[in-house]
């Protein structure tokens, strides 16, 4: 985990996200309290809960943004689930433990992916010896011969003197410099098993006993076993395969599976958006609030810590961060269960985006919407650019919409953007390299005044 101060997390934080400096804080503090736990002396370091978050605000404010960057600041697997997609056991539906079962899987790609980095040179270094093997059959028998190793039986029918090389260093220096990239060679290829179609309705824990039962088809022989064929390709895409192959090899899948289970105890973060959705209220009926206060009670346990069981082994959720999101139109955090509540002990309010935050967003985040469609139109040619009032004219024609139809916060930029940039984004393409345009506070009235006034289309369109 890295060890980020505080200040160092909201500072981060800034880089992309506009604002909402309570949640940032509230956050900051969370993330550093994992580092300080895993500092704490280990007889006192179980008892140490994590400290929970819910982050209350409306839509496009920024709760999922913080909680995502926050997971990638720390290396730490995160998922995102919406409450509302689970219902109480015994009805159709996935079940609560499903969440923890997708961190892990998330937490074990986290670490292989990290493993194949680590051992990524020495897998190169492989697929080149068997590259050469394939492009060189005379040379590979010579050096096999030499070794005490048997050569391998498969290779193309060209030898050292069809791609015009006289030793194995020499092929080796065409290869690296890419002279041999566009020539075919054959490959031994694994085919993914071709099982049946198989879907699993049941109670909790099904569904990953259909992914086991399709593992167990695959490792059998026959109709349903992996199978090896040759297949002829170019020596560019043949390399990539062989690295792929080579470190796949050399990683040892047992550890990383331990490893991936260990991480999503120690530092997963579950990120529940629209937990206001489960939330009981007052004077409800039946109907679909019927199994509401279920997937909360389902909730409580793995909240509070339990041991799941997944595929790749037991995991327990005592110390994994959950963070609640929800925007609380109608229900209120009180109208969650009480023990529920007791296990989201950090509460904040996102406030709502202003017109200056809009120009803010426009501006400020390394990845703001100016940037974004700067760089896909330059792909084209396009020198777009933005003045400053007509970013200023963005955000309150983005502002305005907002306060006359749904508010949806940041979200109502990209549609605005889109419709603005509809007629360039189309014609790109037509448009002579380097062609500028020029962005103004007249321009964005030009394209999106007549929509702005007209409200009953401006509800459809923006």
């Amino acid at each position: 985990m890295k060890a980020l101060t505080p200040r160092e997390i909201v500072a981060e934080l800034d880089r992309y996200i506009v604002g909402q400096k309570k949640a940032k804080r509230a956050v900051a503090i969370a993330l550093r309290n994992r580092w300080r736990r895993q500092q704490v002396d280990p007889a006192l370091r179980d008892e140490i809960a994590p400290k929970n978050i819910i982050m209350i605000g409306p839509t496009g404010v920024g709760k999922t943004e913080i909680a995502r960057r926050l997971a990638r600041l720390a290396h730490a697997p995160f998922v995102k689930v919406e409450a509302s997609k689970y219902t109480e056991v015994g009805y159709v539906g996935r079940d609560v433990e499903s969440m923890i079962r997708d961190l892990v899987e998330i937490s074990i790609k986290l670490v292989r992916d990290e493993e194949l980095e680590r051992v990524h040179a020495r897998a190169a270094g492989q697929a080149e010896e068997r590259l050469l093997d394939l492009l060189a059959p005379g040379v590979a028998a010579d050096r096999a011969r030499a070794t005490g190793f048997l050569a391998p039986a498969t290779g193309s029918s060209e030898g050292v003197q069809a791609v015009g090389a006289t030793s194995r260093e020499e092929l080796r220096q065409q290869l690296r410099a890419g002279k041999l990239d566009d020539r075919f060679v054959e490959v031994d290829v694994t085919e993914a098993p071709q099982l049946p179609m198989m879907q699993m309705f049941g109670p909790q824990g099904m569904e990953e006993m259909g992914l086991n039962l399709g593992e167990m088809l695959g490792n059998l022989p026959g109709p349903f076993g992996k199978k090896t064929r040759k297949k002829k390709m170019k020596v560019a895409e043949a390399r990539n395969l062989l690295e792929q192959e080579e470190a796949g090899r050399m990683i040892d899948m047992e550890r990383v599976k331990a490893d991936g289970l260990k991480r999503a105890e120690e530092s997963g973060i579950v990120f529940i958006d629209e937990i206001d959705k489960v939330a009981g209220r007052q004077g409800a009926g039946g109907g679909p609030d019927v199994s509401r206060e279920g997937v909360q009670r389902d909730l409580l346990p793995i909240v509070e810590g339990s041991t799941v069981a997944t595929k790749h082994g037991t995991v327990k959720t005592d110390h994994m961060l959950f963070v609640a999101a929800g925007a609380f139109h109608v229900a209120k955090p009180s109208d969650l269960i009480p023990e529920l509540q007791g296990r989201f002990p950090i509460r904040v309010e996102l406030e709502p985006l202003k017109q200056e935050d809009f120009v803010r967003i426009l501006r400020e985040p390394q990845n703001s919407l100016i940037k974004q469609y700067t760089a896909l139109l330059d792909t084209e040619g396009v020198q777009l650019s933005f003045t400053d009032d007509a970013i200023d004219e963005l955000a309150r024609i983005a502002q305005l919409v907002n306060e006359r139809t749904e508010n949806i916060g940041a979200r109502r930029l990209h549609t605005v953007m889109e419709r603005l940039l509809d007629e360039v984004s189309f014609e790109a393409t037509e448009l002579p390299p380097g062609h500028p345009i020029r962005v103004d506070a007249a321009y964005v009235r030009q394209r999106l005044e007549d929509v702005v006034k007209d409200e009953d289309l401006s509800k459809y369109i923006l």
